[in-house]
Parts: structure tokens; sequence; C-alpha cells
């Protein structure tokens, strides 16, 4: 069977178009993507997802105020009610969370 130039253009867009489809709901997965607190990652620094549950006497630095929405690790809007870390790839974190890798922005 020959297939006419203008036929494989036609069969390439559509397999682009599904392609696109299927890295956008890929993406949109991994952003539905939470930590957990029980994660081996985010017990190696003491994430919680509540700062006021920080361990204070494991993590004497922590002090109130500081959550994951005003670190310099935080990847989200200060707003928003989670967002990436650099620490944990592509999980997200809880803006009113805290870990040990707390930085001041």
């Amino acid at each position: 069977m020959t297939t006419t130039r203008r036929e494989f253009i036609v069969a390439g867009l559509g397999s682009a178009v599904g392609l696109c489809a299927v890295l956008a709901t890929s993406r949109d997965a991994r952003a539905d993507d939470k930590l957990s607190e029980s994660d081996p990652a985010a017990q190696a620094v003491g994430y919680v997802s509540v700062a006021a549950k920080v361990d204070k006497a494991r993590f004497p630095a922590y002090q109130a105020g500081q959550t994951c929405n005003n670190c310099s690790l935080f990847q989200g809007n200060p707003t928003d009610a989670w967002g990436g870390c650099t620490l944990f790839g592509t999980k997200q974190v809880a803006a009113g969370g805290w870990c040990s890798s707390y930085t001041n922005m």
C-alpha cells in the first residue's frame, strides 16, 4: 500500500495531538501527587503537613511562623494550599507544612 504525502502528514498530526493529550494528563496527575508524612524522604527531614505538629525536641531550630509556603524551596505561590518543593521532585507539599530543610526567603 502506498501512502501519499497528504495522508502521512494528516496521520502525523493526529498522533501529535494524541501525544499532547497523554503528556498533559501525566502532568496533571503529578500535580495531584501529595507528599505523605509516611514517605521515607519526608521522614528523613521530619516533614509534617501542619507546622504546629513539629516535634520541637527533635527539631529545636523550628520557630513558630516557619511554613513551607514561606520557605525558599517552595515552588508555589504563597497563597497556594499545596506546591512543589525542590526536595521532593514532583510531589506537592502542604503550604502550612514544615521540614528541617526550611530556609528563609
